[in-house]
């Protein structure tokens, strides 16, 4: 609607300059030094919700960062799109990599680098300036509700309890994330599923100190050595998981799907190039696009023990300690999988060491059904500002609420992420495009649109 691109264009320097007040705020749930930062941001989510049109934006407090709730009823009778985000960020360590600040936000050749610019500030605030857009030039469809949280990034501790004991206030038709990515600009896409996810933490034990490696070593077992055979132990030559019945619930995907699949463009050299890599690895007898959508993966996310400061200091360490994630698919259960996993390791702890292992968090494989009135609303929104259909692919991304809001609410969801791949999630110089900011927040009014012409 061409109301719509006028507000837009009209504003969109402050809709830009109110996200970068937004990602200047550190708000790392992992680190409990940001206690305060996490509830700064929710009182400056809760002032936007309202500048934007909310009736009604309140902040609810939990055993961790605070929830906000928001909501835009024009006529209960009407359709209600519950709207989901998260305005906790990742770490920036380590900070050296980064070109500029993390929480400095710089813009530079089209792109704002910044931590959360993609995950998930930017893409969760095209909702709130899409419902200013809607709200200002009184086209507002239906009603919105905004559910934003501040723990998505430690897997939503405590979201659980919070939706179970308000259905009543989240009660809706369907509901909508933007904290997926696109293949590109040029070949849309929306993600029909997430994976799972499972994650843990070892700590291998050797002697009771620290030990002088040369007075010990060859006589005493290393626990870095031994948790890193432990942990090469997980692959086989295929780079097939190798732990007991790791594999036994996946459903495989038809040989129809798979087609399907390799339908979406794309360049290996590419892919490669980008990442700086001389080739690719991964299970063999699958395609990289299978392996990060529809396979199950065991990577390591950290790992450390010893003395790593300056210079050298010849020790034999008594711990070493890794950080280990597996991305699950449909009919992998996180609770199932942690305790294979968490017992597998504590089954091979080599002679001489001691292995504690202990659950972090974990969630549910989600799939998104794409003959819904909501599924077929975003690829119609998507197609009247790309102009062209968006393709159906699975995110290799885990939104560990999803199956929790199927299972409480009963709702359905409708992923419309608008970053891409590229956009260094999770690490150091995350960005996000200028470009797919402003197009995320053009396209969702037109999701708003046709959904509650549908209904």
């Amino acid at each position: 609607m061409k109301v719509w691109k006028e507000y837009q264009e009209q504003h969109k320097e402050r809709f830009l300059n109110e996200l970068l007040e937004l990602l200047r705020i550190p708000s790392v749930s992992a680190r409990s030094e940001h206690k305060t930062d996490m509830n700064h941001c929710a009182e400056a989510v809760k002032q936007r919700l309202l500048e934007a049109g909310a009736d009604t934006v309140t902040i609810y407090p939990t055993e961790g960062p605070p929830i906000v709730y928001g909501e835009k009823i024009i006529d209960p009778s009407k359709p209600t799109v519950l709207v989901y985000g998260h305005y906790d960020v990742q770490p920036a360590d380590p900070l050296e990599l980064w070109n500029s600040g993390p929480f400095d936000p710089v813009i530079k050749d089209g792109k704002i680098f910044a931590r959360g610019s993609a995950d998930d500030k930017g893409q969760f605030y095209m909702h709130v300036k899409a419902l200013e857009t809607m709200v200002k030039t009184n086209t507002l469809p239906g009603n919105v509700k905004f559910l934003i949280e501040g723990e998505e990034e430690v897997g939503s501790p405590n979201l659980a309890t919070f939706v179970k004991a308000n259905k009543t206030l989240l009660k809706a038709d369907v509901i909508l994330i933007s904290d997926t990515s696109m293949l590109s600009m040029d070949t849309p896409s929306i993600d029909i599923g997430v994976r799972g996810l499972s994650y843990i933490e070892l700590e291998v034990t050797g002697p009771n100190r620290d030990l002088h490696s040369g007075v010990y070593g060859g006589a005493v077992a290393n626990p870095i050595t031994m948790l890193a055979r432990m942990i090469a132990s997980c692959h086989d030559e295929n780079n097939h998981i190798t732990i007991p019945g790791f594999y036994d619930d996946v459903v495989e995907s038809t040989p129809a799907e798979r087609e399907k699949m390799a339908q979406a463009p794309f360049n290996e050299e590419e892919y490669k190039t980008d990442l700086g890599v001389q080739e690719l690895w991964g299970e063999k007898g699958y395609t990289t696009n299978e392996r990060t959508g529809i396979r199950p993966t065991l990577e390591v996310n950290g790992i450390w023990g010893g003395y790593t400061g300056e210079g050298a200091k010849t020790v034999l360490p008594s711990k070493a300690f890794a950080k280990i994630s597996c991305r699950l698919v449909p009919n992998q259960s996180s609770v199932k999988m942690t305790e294979k996993i968490l017992n597998y390791f504590k089954s091979i702890a080599p002679a001489g060491v001691t292995v504690k292992a202990e659950e972090h968090h974990g969630g549910e494989p989600y799939m998104t059904p794409i003959d819904s009135d909501a599924y077929k609303a975003a690829s119609k929104a998507i197609h009247a500002t790309f102009g062209k259909e968006p393709i159906p692919v699975r995110g290799g991304g885990s939104i560990p609420i999803c199956s929790l809001f199927e299972k409480e609410l009963g709702l359905k969801i409708v992923f419309m992420g608008f970053g891409l791949d590229s956009d260094n999630l999770h690490s150091p110089n995350e960005k996000y495009d200028l470009v797919n900011f402003y197009k995320g927040i053009e396209t969702i009014p037109y999701f708003h649109q046709f959904y509650a012409e549908m209904k």
